[in-house]
């Protein structure tokens, strides 16, 4: 049986209006908006699939990872209401404003204490931040190879076979078992959970563990600093653009675009 582990992050809903948010200046971090539900980051959900996929024609063991100070269970179960077999939520309240080197230390410890694996799968990047960086970062820490943007997955013998997506298609990557996947949004869109999967996820295990568990020492983690942040300011300008007929102001549109050097 291989056995896979998906890394998930629980995100504020990507489609909230940005005039939602608000900026605690002293505090330096984002106020989350009231009334909005946190969401599984939709990168991940290619990462949940492509574990999926591999269960569909393998025998395969899913064990998903998700860190916080306070997971919404609702989120994280879904994992197992889509087919993973197993949900570990690494929970603190020191698991707050972490930046990316700290979550992947996190979750690399975690990973170490559950032990055996074939393959680990984590999305491109998270809606939050769009750092791209904890997968990367993971594999170092674990010494094993990665392949980033994968659009198919294929595990052979001792192996995988992934067709990782380029600028202009495709190209056919393989590494030793084990090894960290990075899903692509052509890997698929996470599928629907049936009525028996949330019967059965109901009899699924929910492992929690504390930050102690994983003896790290987390006052040495954080490697990010903020100076600042703010709201990004938009400047946005109108002028109207006159003219006697439809051609005329056709014409007068664009001799103010080239004006401008837009054309």
């Amino acid at each position: 049986m291989k056995k896979i582990i998906v890394c998930i992050k629980q995100v504020p809903d990507p489609e909230t209006s940005a005039s939602n948010f608000k900026i605690d200046e002293v505090a330096k971090q984002a106020i989350q908006p009231k009334g909005v539900s946190p969401v599984l980051n939709p990168f991940d959900e290619n990462a949940l699939e492509a574990a999926l996929q591999i269960k569909d024609t393998q025998e395969v063991k899913i064990t998903v990872l998700s860190m916080g100070r306070k997971l919404d269970r609702t989120v994280v179960r879904a994992s197992l209401e889509v087919g993973a077999d197993e949900l570990i939520p690494l929970e603190g309240n020191t698991l707050e404003n972490f930046d990316s080197f700290y979550t992947s230390v996190v979750l690399a410890a975690a990973i170490k204490k559950i032990g055996d694996f074939d393959l680990i799968l984590c999305g491109r990047q998270a809606s939050d931040t769009n750092n791209g960086q904890v997968g990367s970062v993971i594999a170092e820490i674990l010494g094993i190879p990665i392949i980033t943007i994968a659009r198919k997955i294929d595990i052979l013998e001792g192996k995988v076979k992934v067709e990782r997506e380029i600028t202009d298609g495709f190209e056919v990557a393989e590494a030793p078992i084990p090894v960290l996947i990075t899903a692509g949004r052509l890997i698929g869109t996470l599928r629907e959970p049936s009525i028996e999967g949330f019967v059965a996820a109901e009899k699924k295990p929910i492992n929690v563990w504390s930050i102690g568990e994983l003896g790290i020492d987390l006052t040495q983690l954080k490697r990010i600093n903020f100076s600042k942040l703010s709201m990004p300011i938009r400047d946005t300008k109108c002028q109207m653009i006159k003219a006697n007929s439809p051609e005329e102001s056709g014409v007068n549109l664009a001799l103010k675009l080239r004006e401008n050097k837009i054309l």
